[in-house]
């Protein structure tokens, strides 16, 4: 599902237009990127939470010619599935017949 299939489901779903739906999805994509840059982290209880996580700076190969390359430390962005949606998601592994 990409934006724009995302932005029609829920114009469907709440009998919204997809122009008003559209505005929503990027709210909340805005929303979202802001808290992140601040520091901070979003929890949507059952959904699951968006956060940050910093990467140190490290010694990287290039593959193409094996020469050692400095990777700066960063901060990344990282989502961590809540219990409903790990369970919504979920199928259970089938054992195999001898």
């Amino acid at each position: 599902m990409n934006k724009s299939q995302l932005i029609e489901a829920i114009a469907n779903a709440t009998e919204l237009s997809k122009a008003k739906s559209g505005e929503a999805v990027d709210a909340f994509i805005t929303t979202v990127t802001q808290a992140l840059k601040s520091g901070d982290t979003v929890s949507l209880i059952g959904f699951g939470t968006f956060a940050t996580a910093k990467r140190a700076a490290r010694i990287g190969r290039n593959p193409k010619t094996g020469k050692e390359i400095k990777i700066a430390a960063t901060t990344t962005p990282k989502f961590r599935p809540g219990k409903s949606l790990k369970e919504a998601v979920a199928t259970p592994v089938k054992k195999k017949s001898k």
